[in-house]
């Protein structure tokens, strides 16, 4: 994945040293949001939320939620995946803005097992 502009792909070097699909994946994503907080990259579309605020992020978590509903409609495995991606790191920028830790995440969903 890569980011830049409003492209909402995804780059980082230990993402892309890391080919291996797995959960880690997940852990690695919100530590390069996570970074990117702190850390201004020129160009970044996680800054351009970041810097535009919660409002704009929940407009961009608000549509990804959509757009998922409308893949899953139309039975798109492909679009549905792509979407659900697309939620799941605006739903990661949300979680880094509110200061909300995948670890309580994690502890929330144990919670309800």
């Amino acid at each position: 994945m890569h980011e830049s502009g409003s492209n909402q792909n995804f780059s980082n070097q230990n993402i892309q040293e890391n080919n291996k699909p797995g959960p880690e994946i997940l852990k690695e994503l919100y530590e390069v949001i996570c970074d990117r907080k702190v850390n201004r990259k020129e160009g970044s579309y996680t800054n351009y939320l970041f810097d535009k605020g919660l409002d704009k992020i929940l407009k961009k978590v608000g549509e990804e939620a959509s757009e998922v509903i409308i893949a899953a409609k139309n039975r798109s495995f492909e679009e549905v995946k792509y979407e659900i991606s697309d939620l799941i790191y605006h739903l990661f920028v949300l979680m880094v803005e509110q200061g909300i830790k995948l670890e309580d995440i994690y502890e929330e969903l144990r919670s309800r097992r």
